[in-house]
């Protein structure tokens, strides 16, 4: 069995804070979570809104601390303010779920996938020409797309030249959230395939954040199942949606996979 990516122990995350009389609000995104992902595995992580699934994203990307407990990549803390940003984003991506608001609208594609190269390697130009040349040709889009605003794009081809930006470095791991919610069914499944073959030929590990119980039974071997900041049920996809031990992962199977 390959080692985990990510180590996660004891992990709490609260918004708010209580004032000098107790007044103000206190909200629990995260308590306790306890997880660990594997090099090259397809994790879905799904769970009604509120159940602090994006929350545990954005802090797997350093994009938020943690109250308590731990976070690791290949044994490395992940901490904001302590990570050293460049060598840690050249090896995680994040894909965010509003791709159109993960571009500049103001500037060329090229230009903004040329600079994440520059900023995340060493490469050359030319280097880097082949490099964005190569990723587009995986997500499936015309190298003609870079001369143009990201506003031009369909939401199809603008998820997919995200998905190509998010390979640029050849990240050990991507974690997506929500990525292809917006989408209408057609383009849904068209980008669910293209991640699921991505995944199998490049061998990443691939964190995929929904609240689509069939995106994950589609996508990901392996799921985590989570409700009010905790984990309730996880194992091999087939397993937890097959056949379900916890009330709440049964009553989500019933109300969003079909008969």
């Amino acid at each position: 069995m390959r080692e985990p990516v990510y180590t996660i122990k004891g992990l709490r995350k609260v918004f708010g804070a209580r004032g000098w009389f107790g007044g103000g609000r206190v909200v629990t995104a995260l308590d306790g979570i306890d997880l660990e992902i594997r090099a090259g595995a397809s994790l879905g992580i799904v769970g009604e809104s509120g159940s602090g699934k994006s929350t545990l994203a954005r802090i797997l990307v350093a994009l938020e601390s943690a109250t308590e407990g731990e976070v690791r990549f290949r044994r490395r803390a992940v901490t904001p303010g302590r990570i050293n940003p460049c060598e840690f984003y050249r090896t995680v991506q994040f894909v965010f779920q509003n791709s159109y608001a993960a571009f500049n609208p103001r500037r060329r594609l090229g230009v903004q996938l040329d600079e994440h190269l520059r900023y995340l390697t060493e490469m050359d130009a030319s280097a880097r020409r082949q490099r964005m040349a190569r990723c587009l040709e995986y997500a499936q889009l015309e190298p003609g797309l870079l001369s143009r605003f990201p506003h031009s794009l369909s939401g199809g081809q603008i998820q997919r030249m995200a998905i190509a930006r998010g390979l640029l470095s050849e990240p050990e791991a991507v974690v997506m959230d929500e990525s292809v919610s917006a989408l209408d069914v057609s383009v849904q499944a068209r980008v669910l395939r293209l991640l699921r073959h991505l995944h199998a030929e490049l061998g990443f590990t691939l964190i995929f954040i929904a609240h689509d119980l069939a995106v994950i039974d589609y996508l990901c071997a392996e799921a985590v199942v989570m409700r009010a900041g905790r984990i309730v049920e996880q194992g091999r996809t087939a397993e937890v949606l097959g056949s379900p031990k916890s009330d709440y992962t049964r009553e989500l199977t019933r109300s969003c996979l079909p008969v």
